[in-house]
């Protein structure tokens, strides 16, 4: 899971990369599903995928930084993002 704090007037940028970010993971071993929202009371966007693996996860990584390797992430965000990688326990 991923939490970003976009800058006034980059929502749009951030969410057109985060859904490029995502749609790299389609079609990938393990994936379970992966959404991209936005939180009701605030700007902050919120980036969810599930799979069935770490080992998955990381076999799909490479291919989904290359979707986004070029987004000016400095210019569209206020703050580095959260990014959380949980199990399930």
């Amino acid at each position: 899971m991923s939490i970003h704090y976009p800058k006034p007037g980059k929502e749009k940028l951030l969410i057109e990369s985060m859904h490029r970010f995502g749609k790299a993971m389609e079609g990938k071993n393990g994936l379970i599903m992966a959404h991209t929202t936005k939180e009701e009371d605030s700007d902050r966007l919120i980036g969810l995928a599930i799979w069935n693996s770490k080992e998955d996860w990381l076999a799909a990584r490479p291919a989904m930084i290359e979707a986004v390797k070029d987004d000016p992430f400095e210019d569209w965000e206020l703050n580095p993002p959260d990014v959380f990688h949980s199990t399930e326990v």
